[in-house]
């Protein structure tokens, strides 16, 4: 298993920059795959950027590709979103997730459900 916790999060105006923090423990971080999610209230938890199995490639939602920027540091254990540009619709709870990283899963993953752990989140709010 592994222990997400996610940093970073703020209040920022349209326009500026934020860099999210997702600190791993546990099992080594290079075990897993992983990738950011967010979800605003009353709506699904939504897909933002995520490695692909082999850690080689990333791969963006069409709303942030161009913004936002998905890092890591496995000698820290960590991974980094780099969000530029930020827009109000990009306010929501953000969240680091993983999921293992066996030969048979997905080589890119989508969808919320595909993650096996989970951070608490944290709030971005873009002020208009």
């Amino acid at each position: 298993q592994v222990q997400l916790v996610e940093s970073g999060g703020g209040l920022v105006q349209t326009g500026g920059s934020l860099r999210l923090s997702c600190a791993a423990s546990g099992r080594t971080f290079s075990g897993y795959s992983m990738g950011w999610f967010r979800q605003a209230p009353g709506k699904e938890r939504e897909f933002v950027a995520a490695f692909s199995r082999s850690g080689v490639t990333t791969h963006y939602a069409d709303s942030v590709k161009g913004r936002f920027t998905i890092t890591r540091d496995n000698a820290k254990n960590t991974m980094y979103l780099q969000m530029n540009s930020l827009k109000p619709e990009d306010t929501a709870i953000y969240y680091c997730a993983a999921r293992n990283a066996v030969a048979t899963a997905p080589r890119v993953a989508r969808d919320y459900r595909d993650y096996d752990y989970w951070g608490q989140g944290t709030q971005v709010t873009v002020s208009s």
